[in-house]
C-alpha cells in the first residue's frame, strides 16, 4: 500500500471513528434519565465491629451491592459509596463511617448533594423490638430508641422515608444495650440472619421498582412487627378463636 493510500486509510478510519462517536452521544442524549435512589445501610465502621448485631444495615448493604455488581468504592460524604444501575434507576449504596450514632452527618450530605427529596431514601438497620430474622418495611416514622435512626431524622429533619428494619431480638433483661447490639449472634441464629439480611436487601429493590406500600405487602407477615413473646401470644389467640369457631 503507498504512502498516500495509507493516508486515505486513515482519514477513513478517522471519519467512521468520529460519526460512531456522535451516534452515540445522540443516543445517550435520547435515553431518559435515570431516577436516582439513595440507599444506606446503618452501622459501625471496621472489622471490630463486622459481625455485631448492629451491622446488619451494613451487612445487608454488601448484599446489596452484590447482587447490582456495583461500581469500585469511593469515599464521600464522610462514608464508603458505591453506585449501581437498576433498571431505570441509579442507585447511591452509602456505608456511613461516622460511626452509628452521628449517622445522620453522612447521610444529609449525600441527600444535599444530590438534592434529592427524603422519600428516595432508603435505611436498612437493626432492631432489637423484632425478633430475630424478621423484617419490617415502613413508608415513614419515629426513630424509636435507636440512636442511629435518632441521628438521621436529627440531621435530615425529616421522618418521611422508607425504611426496612431487620429483627435482632430482645435483649436479655440483665444485659446492657449497648453489650447486647455489639455482641454477635449465636451460631443458630446466624443463617436465619443472613437470610433477613438477603431479604432486606431484596426489599431495597421492590420499594424502588414498586413503591413501598406494595413492598410493605409483600415483604411485612401479619406478626414481624412484634417481638416474640406478642407473635407467640397473636398465635395463641388466633387459635383460640379458630377452636371457639370449630366448636
Amino acid at each position: 500500500m503507498s504512502f498516500w493510500e495509507k493516508c486515505k486509510q486513515k482519514h477513513v478510519e478517522r471519519l467512521a471513528a468520529a460519526r460512531a462517536a456522535r451516534a452515540e452521544a445522540k443516543k445517550a442524549a435520547a435515553a431518559p434519565e435515570k431516577t436516582v435512589w439513595l440507599a444506606v445501610g446503618l452501622g459501625n465502621f471496621g472489622p471490630e465491629y463486622a459481625d455485631t448485631r448492629h451491622n446488619c444495615g451494613f451487612r445487608a448493604l454488601d448484599r446489596l451491592a452484590d447482587k447490582l455488581n456495583a461500581g469500585a468504592p469511593k469515599h464521600r460524604f464522610k462514608g464508603v459509596v458505591r453506585e449501581a444501575e437498576h433498571g431505570a434507576a441509579k442507585l447511591i449504596l452509602l456505608w456511613p463511617y461516622t460511626y452509628m450514632n452521628a449517622s445522620g452527618e453522612s447521610i444529609a450530605e449525600a441527600l444535599s448533594w444530590y438534592k434529592l427529596p427524603e422519600e428516595r431514601m432508603i435505611v436498612i438497620y437493626d432492631d432489637s423490638d423484632l425478633e430475630v430474622g424478621a423484617i419490617r418495611v415502613r413508608a415513614k416514622g419515629s426513630a424509636g430508641t435507636h440512636n442511629g435512626m435518632k441521628s438521621v431524622l436529627s440531621y435530615t429533619n425529616t421522618d418521611s422515608f422508607p425504611r426496612i428494619r431487620v429483627g435482632i431480638g430482645k435483649k436479655p433483661v440483665l444485659m446492657d444495650m449497648k453489650d447486647f447490639v455489639l455482641g454477635r449472634f449465636r451460631e443458630e441464629e446466624r443463617g436465619t440472619v443472613a437470610a433477613a439480611e438477603e431479604k432486606a436487601a431484596e426489599a431495597v429493590l421492590s420499594v424502588v421498582d414498586n413503591g413501598c406500600e406494595k413492598t410493605m405487602s409483600a415483604f411485612n407477615s401479619p406478626h414481624s412487627g412484634k417481638t416474640a413473646p406478642e407473635k407467640a401470644a397473636a398465635k395463641a389467640e388466633e387459635t383460640a378463636g379458630t377452636a371457639g369457631d370449630n366448636g
